[in-house]
C-alpha cells in the first residue's frame, strides 16, 4: 500500500459517520437513472445541508452544478456526479503545508476544541520527519494543562519549556524561544489558553505573544492556527470569524472529524472562512492528525 492509499484509507474510516448519510443520500440521488431535473438538484441540495455543508456553501455549489451541467451538456447522473465532485475540489483549493524552517506555530481556540493534544499529534509528527521540535505550554490558566502537554512531549520526544500554573504565558513563550535557539531547534509550537474573543484581556495576550514571537525570531515562518472540534459544525465558522477579528490566522487545524456525521463542514469552513484548512483529526491515536489533502477528502466523501 502507498502512501496515498494510505491516506485514502484512514480518511475513509475518518468519514465514516459523515458517510453514513452523505454518500447513501448522494449514492440513491447519482444511481438513479432519473432525469437532472429541479428535483435532481434538491435532493443534492438536502444531502449537503444535512452533511452541514452550510445554506450558504450549498446554494454556491448548486448554481456551479446546473452552470456546468448546461454549459458541459452533460446527460447523465454519473457524469454530473463526476462536475460535483470536482466542483467541490476546485472550491477547497490546495493545501500547501508550511515546509520552511524555523517554524513557529502559535495555536489558538475555544476551550475543548483539543489543542493541546493536537500539538502533541504534531510534535509527533515532525518528530518522526526528523525535526527537532520544542514545545511551549503557554496555556497556564488550565489545570493540569502543561501536565498534559508534558506527556505528549514525552511521546513525540519533543522538548517542553513550562512555567507554574498561574505564571504569564507571554513569558513561558519568551522562555521556549530561548531554548528554541539554544537547541537549534526546527519546530516551536506555541499552546494557548482556550480563549472566547471577547474577552480582550487574553486577545490582548495573544497580540503580546505575537511580539515576543517576531522580535527575538525574526527570520523564523511564523504561523497561527486556529483549532476548530468539526462536531460543532457551524459553530465551529461562528468561532473563527470572531477570532479573525482580533488575530491574523493562516490555518486551520479541524479535530473530531471523525465523531461527526457532519463532515461536509470541511467545505463550508473553507469557503466561508477563506482560510485553507492545514490538518484534520480523523481518529484517537497519536498518528491520526493527517495533512488535509482535499482530492482525497472528496473522494472518500464520495466512495
Amino acid at each position: 500500500m502507498n502512501k496515498n492509499e494510505g491516506l485514502f484509507s484512514k480518511m475513509k474510516k475518518g468519514l465514516t459517520s459523515t458517510k453514513e448519510g452523505f454518500s447513501k443520500n448522494i449514492g440513491n440521488i447519482f444511481n438513479s437513472s432519473g432525469e437532472i431535473n429541479d428535483d435532481f438538484y434538491e435532493q443534492i441540495e438536502e444531502a449537503l445541508i444535512v452533511a452541514d455543508v452550510g445554506m450558504a456553501t450549498t446554494m454556491l455549489i448548486i448554481e456551479k452544478l446546473k452552470v456546468n451541467i448546461k454549459a458541459n451538456k452533460i446527460k447523465t447522473t454519473e457524469q454530473a456526479k463526476t462536475e460535483l465532485k470536482n466542483i467541490i475540489k476546485e472550491m477547497l483549493g490546495q493545501n500547501d503545508v508550511e515546509d520552511n524552517y524555523p517554524l513557529v506555530i502559535l495555536f489558538v481556540g475555544v476551550n475543548g476544541v483539543g489543542k493541546t493534544t493536537a500539538i502533541g499529534k504534531l510534535a509527533s509528527k515532525f518528530g518522526e520527519q526528523g525535526k527537532k521540535v520544542v514545545m511551549a505550554a503557554g496555556d497556564t490558566f488550565r489545570a493540569a494543562a502543561a501536565e498534559q502537554l508534558t506527556e505528549w512531549a514525552q511521546r513525540s520526544n519533543a522538548s517542553i519549556v513550562k512555567h507554574k500554573e498561574g505564571a504569564d504565558p507571554a513569558a513561558v513563550i519568551y522562555d521556549a524561544i530561548q531554548s528554541f535557539k539554544a537547541k537549534g531547534a526546527d519546530v516551536l509550537l506555541c499552546d494557548t489558553a482556550g480563549r472566547l474573543h471577547n474577552k480582550k484581556n487574553l486577545m490582548e495576550e495573544l497580540k503580546k505573544m505575537e511580539r515576543i514571537i517576531a522580535k527575538e525570531l525574526p527570520g523564523a515562518n511564523k504561523e497561527v492556527y486556529i483549532v476548530l472540534d468539526a462536531t460543532t459544525g457551524q459553530n465551529a465558522i461562528n468561532q473563527a470569524k470572531n477570532f479573525k477579528d482580533t488575530v491574523e490566522l493562516n490555518g486551520i487545524v479541524l479535530t473530531k472529524l471523525d465523531g461527526t456525521a457532519k463532515g461536509g463542514v470541511v467545505i463550508a469552513i473553507n469557503k466561508e472562512l477563506m482560510l485553507p484548512i492545514k490538518y484534520i483529526g480523523v481518529g484517537e491515536a497519536i498518528e491520526d492528525l493527517e495533512i488535509f489533502d482535499p482530492y482525497l477528502f472528496v473522494e472518500a466523501l464520495f466512495e
